[in-house]
């Protein structure tokens, strides 16, 4: 009876602000939120798996390295299982299947000893860690067309709040032993799932359980997708220097790694307090010049925090290039939302969270080789001529993907893919 009751007040409590906050969301929405928040505020586990690994298992440095990098290429193929799991069991299956899954997989990872045993529960715990993010934006996808911005918005500073909760409970647990934050880190993942068993309904379109049409075809011809994958692997490539390189220039500047924690809340704060604003500023006006302007953003913070040298000079890069992070936050998921068909919404969104996988890979690596080798000053440099590049890249995409909203281009990119176009009804009531 206590998880039950439990569950019904976390869920019932984060969606009785729909009422205050106005936003006028489906029960849905706010069952996700939930189940978002839930399950970041207890993944306590990540931030400190390094640690772990090399003080409580005794592994050097550079094979605790190795084994988070395998986690990393199992959360690739994790979002792109997902996504296809979501259009093929259903959005509500996958989520249950990502959340029990990493349970087990937590649980085998802290109480493995020998090697063999922590490899395999590494990948495990990256296989299945994602697999509810790319059901969950399936499912907000399956939303009519405008609720999808604010519904996004909803999720992403629900999985932010529950990030910076973590983040500060994970250093305070940590010092009571490692074991206790793998178990309750499970735990969280037993209490998200109990959210979308009780509260969250399946919304995959009945027309995508007949179709099975694979999803390369498809995406091969649909130039626009293609075209919006390589922007944003190469955005989230230059997103991810605010965390690798931006910590090695304060450093070398003298500043502390607590000096560095400061600067970093900047970002917490700035994302909880504005976050709510900013979906209703940003909800009603052009998708691609908000995303546009927000990767101008994200390449101005980077390239300031290459320049300045004072604690409050980094503050600024970290405030700008948070704005910006907020922007595409809010506008992401609604657009890519918009571009997939309906029978293929999972798949689609499993893609395009991919590219975020994939750019925080390439964006450790790049930004730290050209720090070594060419210094802060290239650095800076290339990361606000990058965000001008990529705004004017999506700006040239503005036109198509307003014309790719209506069904006349739903029907364009049916057509030049030689396969039919399933519709859908809308979904609103759940």
């Amino acid at each position: 009876m206590t998880t039950y009751s439990t569950v019904t007040s976390v869920a019932t409590g984060v969606r009785g602000l729909s009422t205050r906050l106005g936003l006028g969301l489906p029960h849905l929405v706010w069952a996700l939120a939930a189940t978002y928040f839930v399950s970041r505020a207890g993944g306590l586990v990540q931030s400190f798996l390094v640690l772990y690994l090399t003080q409580e298992q005794q592994l050097s440095p550079a094979t605790a390295a190795a084994v988070v990098a395998a986690v990393g290429i199992g959360v690739i193929g994790s979002q792109l299982l997902g996504g296809w799991l979501g259009d093929r069991i259903g959005r509500r299956h996958t989520m249950l299947v990502g959340f029990l899954g990493t349970t087990v997989a937590l649980v085998a990872l802290g109480s493995a000893d020998a090697m063999p045993a922590i490899w395999a529960a590494a990948v495990g715990v990256g296989l299945t860690a994602e697999l509810f993010y790319p059901a969950g934006s399936a499912a907000v996808a399956d939303l009519p067309s405008q609720q999808r911005v604010r519904a996004f918005g909803l999720l992403f500073w629900a999985a932010n709040l529950g990030f910076s909760i973590a983040t500060v409970t994970a250093g305070i647990l940590a010092q009571h032993g490692y074991g206790l934050l793998f178990w309750i880190n499970a735990s969280a993942s037993v209490v998200a799932a109990l959210i979308v068993w009780r509260r969250v309904p399946e919304t995959r379109p009945p027309e995508s359980k007949q179709t099975r049409r694979p999803l390369l075809p498809v995406l091969l011809c649909d130039r626009l997708m293609l075209a919006m994958m390589v922007i944003y692997l190469v955005y989230f490539t230059l997103f991810l220097q605010t965390f690798t390189t931006l910590p090695l220039v304060m450093t070398a500047d003298g500043h502390s790694p607590a000096t560095y924690g400061v600067v970093l809340a900047v970002n917490g704060l700035a994302i909880v307090v504005a976050q709510p604003l900013a979906v209703r500023l940003l909800a009603s006006r052009d998708r691609s010049t908000v995303l546009a302007a927000s990767m101008l953003l994200v390449g101005a913070g980077v390239g300031l925090g290459a320049a300045v040298h004072s604690a409050a000079g980094y503050a600024g890069s970290v405030l700008a290039w948070t704005l910006g992070e907020i922007g595409i936050a809010v506008m992401f998921g609604a657009t890519f939302a918009d571009l997939a068909p309906a029978d293929l919404r999972g798949r689609y969104m499993g893609v395009a969270s991919t590219m975020w996988s994939i750019g925080a890979v390439l964006g450790p690596v790049a930004g730290t080789v050209l720090l070594d080798h060419a210094g802060r000053t290239a650095l800076g440099v290339l990361g606000a001529l990058t965000g001008i590049a990529l705004f004017a890249a999506q700006q040239a995409l503005g036109p198509a993907l307003r014309r790719r909203t209506t069904a006349p281009g739903e029907r364009r990119l049916s057509a030049r893919c030689g396969q039919s176009h399933p519709t859908q009804p809308t979904y609103a009531n759940a």
